[in-house]
């Protein structure tokens, strides 16, 4: 089974890659699979509504990041999405990634249903919870499950290194990664009866 974390903040080493960072570790050290993908901070295009990927299963008419990163979204059991709260929501990167994927994958059969999904963001004061659910909108939309957690899935992180100081916001992510594999291993469980 395989956990796909993917990361909207453009800062390629911030609090909001520390914090899928920590989601991945819990589920390395439970023997699944992991991978991270960086797309905050790529050239970025937003939905064109124009019916291509209706036509063209599993791709986009924009030649982008995006069609690089559906196939690794499609693969995985698991998706948990990252970005930092900007202005009260997510990054542009984010926006573009949930609308786009969630389409394709819409028109790709289904591709997302039943796959496990989680968001998380970092926040400096307020806002987190808009993020959280501006992606979690797409998860469910798409049919699939979402874990939570002992909190929201959130850290107070506004500087660089922030989160290292968040003891909260650290159990937060350990726990929504115990919870996201003890989930990934109930629906294994329940699919090879």
């Amino acid at each position: 089974m395989k956990v796909l974390a993917i990361n909207g903040s453009p800062r390629i080493k911030g609090n909001t890659a520390a914090m899928l960072n920590t989601v991945l570790t819990v589920a390395e050290k439970a023997g699944l699979e992991t991978e991270y993908y960086q797309a905050g901070g790529q050239a970025t295009h937003g939905c064109k509504a124009c019916g291509y990927c209706g036509t063209n299963k599993g791709q986009c008419i924009t030649e982008d990041w995006i069609n690089d990163v559906y196939p690794k979204m499609k693969e995985a059991d698991a998706i948990v999405i990252g970005s930092p709260t900007y202005f009260s929501d997510l990054t542009p990167e984010t926006k573009a990634l949930i609308d786009r994927t969630g389409f394709i994958s819409r028109r790709d059969g289904n591709a997302f249903s039943r796959k496990v999904g989680a968001a998380v963001t970092a926040v400096r004061r307020a806002g987190g919870i808009h993020t959280l659910d501006s992606i979690q909108h797409m998860f469910l939309i798409c049919d699939m499950i979402v874990p939570g957690s002992s909190y929201w899935n959130m850290s107070l992180s506004r500087d660089l290194d922030d989160y290292a100081k968040d003891a909260e916001g650290i159990r937060t992510m350990e726990r929504l990664g115990e919870n996201i594999v003890w989930l990934l291993k109930m629906i294994e469980a329940d699919i090879t009866r």
